[in-house]
């Protein structure tokens, strides 16, 4: 395995480092609220950074979201491009491809996904019934990929007759919304199985990919602040309890990482990629707590300030560790797969 950086992967990067590092500030967090940055996404679709994931594969999606990971940015680019671009471009036909994917890459459509299937939607004669709690920024999307309780996926437009959406809030500021399916036609993702689980992997990859950045800036501001911070007349960041537990904190964020490349990387080459994904997922979800919980216990009376930008990190690892599945839930799945179980099990976290 090499996960070296293809030059375009590096390109889009070093691009999307530039636009979260200049627009994805304290200031502009603040004022957006918990809802998105519109011009930080417009920003990012001009670029044509959405559009690009369909040649930079989902390694070079991980990349990109590690540099919004490490800055918070409220825009919807995960979701946006792994339910809608890598799913349609993956699994759709041709006629879907034509239709959908223009929009998803200029940024005029948003997707997100109501994933994993848990039951509570249910495909009868192609209408979907059924409610889920929250989807991570539902307000903005434009089409939902909704799986239903037989992992069926199934394209909804967010507008159409019979859905309804009802803003709630997250841990995260993830403009998120309850989804309300009701008789509501939809079109199944491509013609053939398999798309579920494919999403499902890629989905996790992604999103582990985003927590690994969110722990590398949670991590950062640490640093930072224990390296300028005295305490009897010397830098916090010489006392050994806080090196160790810094030290901690970055092989777990490396894990996170680490783990997040290889599941990208065999999925890019079609090889399987199922354990690798969800072995991605558990260290987001067990590793990422732990960096996030270190990032403010770190900046001691200060992390407990709501409006310190390392809070906004500990918000998002948050939601991250339970988003697609806890620890517990995926090590029980992950088991159940390398011992050969029930594979129907897959992805029911």
């Amino acid at each position: 395995m090499d996960f070296t950086p293809s030059e375009e992967q590096s390109a889009a990067r070093e691009l999307a480092a530039r636009i979260f590092g200049d627009l994805s500030t304290h200031e502009r967090l603040v004022a957006a609220g918990t809802g998105t940055d519109a011009g930080l996404w417009k920003e990012l679709c001009t670029a044509g950074l959405p559009g690009a994931v369909e040649d930079i594969g989902l390694l070079g999606l991980v990349l990109l979201l590690e540099e919004q990971g490490r800055t918070t940015a409220q825009v919807p680019l995960a979701a946006t491009c792994v339910y809608g671009l890598l799913a349609v471009a993956g699994h759709g036909t041709p006629e879907q491809r034509e239709r959908l994917l223009p929009a998803l890459r200029d940024g005029t459509a948003v997707a997100t996904g109501a994933f994993p299937a848990r039951g509570g939607v249910r495909a009868v004669d192609g209408a979907l019934y059924g409610v889920v709690p929250w989807v991570p920024w539902l307000r903005d999307a434009t089409h939902v990929l909704v799986a239903d309780d037989e992992r069926g996926s199934w394209i909804v437009e967010a507008r159409a007759p019979g859905v309804s959406v009802v803003p709630v809030e997250t841990t995260a500021p993830w403009s998120a919304g309850r989804l309300g399916l009701d008789g509501v036609r939809a079109e199944s993702l491509g013609a053939g199985p398999g798309a579920y689980a494919s999403v499902l992997a890629a989905s996790r990859t992604a999103f582990a990919g985003l927590q690994a950045g969110v722990c590398a800036g949670s991590l950062a501001r640490a640093v930072q602040h224990t390296t300028t911070r005295k305490q009897f007349g010397r830098p916090l960041s010489t006392n050994q309890g806080v090196l160790l537990r810094a030290a901690d904190a970055h092989m777990d964020t490396e894990a996170i990482r680490v783990t997040a490349y290889e599941a990208a990387w065999r999925y890019d080459r079609q090889l399987g990629h199922e354990a690798q994904a969800l072995t991605a997922a558990w260290w987001a979800s067990e590793g990422g707590r732990r960096v996030v919980h270190t990032g403010q216990h770190l900046h001691g009376g200060t992390g407990a300030d709501l409006d310190h930008p390392v809070h906004r990190h500990f918000l998002w690892g948050r939601q991250l560790d339970a988003y697609l599945g806890c620890g517990a839930e995926l090590l029980e799945e992950l088991g159940l797969l390398l011992a050969g179980g029930d594979r129907t099990r897959e992805g029911a976290s």
